[in-house]
């Protein structure tokens, strides 16, 4: 099964280039930079042992790097044949936060009510900056799209294979076919 995901960030929301590179080494077999936006792939197996079948989920990772104007612009291309949406947020930045509300709802205009998953990023610097907000903000923010989250970490990797889990799964879910 393939998979359109969109990952939207705010723009404020991009890691230095090592943390990148360690979220994607986790998946990448290839990292294309489009106009307005970075792709990858994300390859899933879904074991279901009661029905003794296995489903591979290719994912293809549509990075829009939280561009408002790209997203205005291009949303159509950007957005279109989505099947969720891997929304993501600074955890030292209450206002990228604020923001996916916007994101998650453009995509929504384009393809539809699918499935959402929010990953707060940079949880592995919780112990060395001022957090502003938790899970208080962070359950009124998904409660709209139903959406579950994961405290992430591109740097460390830390619950990001759990973060496309949950994604690929609510995917299936939807698809009927989990």
């Amino acid at each position: 099964m393939r998979a359109k995901s969109t990952r939207c960030p705010e723009p404020h929301d991009r890691n230095p280039p090592d943390e990148d590179e360690g979220l994607l080494e986790e998946f990448e077999d290839r990292y294309i930079t489009t106009l307005g936006a970075k792709v990858s792939k994300k390859e899933l197996a879904f074991d279901y042992p009661d029905r003794d079948v296995t489903i591979q989920m290719d994912m293809t990772i549509w990075d829009i790097m939280g561009e408002k104007g790209f997203r205005d612009l291009l949303k159509e291309a950007f957005f279109h044949g989505a099947r969720g949406v891997l929304a993501v947020c600074d955890i030292t930045r209450y206002s990228t936060l604020k923001e996916l509300d916007d994101w998650v709802q453009s995509v929504f205009n384009v393809v539809g009510e699918i499935p959402v998953v929010y990953a707060v990023n940079k949880v592995d610097l919780k112990d060395e900056v001022m957090i502003l907000y938790g899970d208080k903000e962070i359950d009124q923010s998904t409660r709209a799209f139903d959406a579950p989250y994961f405290y992430t970490s591109a740097k460390t990797g830390e619950r990001v294979e759990d973060t496309f889990r949950a994604l690929g799964n609510a995917i299936l879910s939807r698809a009927e076919v989990a």
